[in-house]
């Protein structure tokens, strides 16, 4: 099974998210659900890399775990807000729909 942790801000902007573990919902190089949460996750990779205000961390340490972390400037917060909506809608998505493949569990950060 698919693992995700995701952490928002207290507004809902993806702070961090972590995926980790094999779907096992097909066989390797055709499982559907492992495609769509690597795609997903590299592309928030990818995009918010790009960004102007966003500093993103992350990578793949290893087959089956991929993580990001982020930081941002209030020029950046709106874009990042809605890539994590994105993403985050997305993962939610896979998880609903193949939930012996993949959960997803989503913690609020708040300001001390």
């Amino acid at each position: 099974m698919i693992e995700i942790d995701a952490i928002l801000d207290a507004d809902g902007t993806l702070r961090a998210c972590k995926a980790s573990g094999h779907a096992k919902a097909g066989k390797a190089g055709t499982d559907i659900v492992c495609a769509a949460v690597s795609v997903l996750m590299t592309t928030a990779l990818n995009v918010l890399s790009d960004r102007k205000g966003i500093t993103v961390h992350g990578g793949v340490p290893e087959k089956g775990q991929m993580w990001l972390e982020v930081d941002y400037e209030a020029d950046g917060k709106d874009f990042l807000f809605a890539v994590g909506v994105f993403l985050i809608n997305g993962l939610s998505s896979i998880a609903k729909e193949y939930p012996k493949n993949c959960k997803i569990s989503i913690s609020t950060i708040t300001e001390d």
